[in-house]
């Protein structure tokens, strides 16, 4: 009898997982709403980088705690950062945020 050839090529090593994965979900998952999108790209858009949530709810057509739930969101998954200016806050991408995002679709993450 003739071996049959093998119809599949096996996952690549370098393919995320465990934790790796766990967080590379996380971070989607807070990227899944439409909102949630628009604030990150609107504040990596921003000259200086940081935006006043006050800022941030007539482009959206959005009440103020409901971008702040948003924020909140995005703040959590590690996207963005937070600082607190007398009564209003004011957020900023984290450094390597977009790498966060890219990095599973090039191959360059690793568990």
């Amino acid at each position: 009898m003739a071996s049959t050839p093998e119809c599949c090529t096996p996952a690549a090593p370098g393919a995320p997982l465990g934790a790796a994965a766990d967080d590379i979900a996380r971070v989607f998952k807070a990227l899944a709403d439409p909102n949630r999108v628009r604030l990150f790209a609107m504040i990596a858009a921003l000259d200086g980088g940081e935006a006043c949530v006050c800022d941030l709810t007539a482009p959206l057509n959005l009440g103020q705690p409901t971008v702040s739930h948003h924020l909140k969101v995005l703040v959590e998954a590690g996207l963005l950062a937070r600082e607190k200016r007398g009564v209003w806050a004011y957020y900023s991408l984290v450094p390597g945020a977009l790498e966060t995002l890219t990095a599973p679709l090039t191959g360059k993450i690793h568990a």
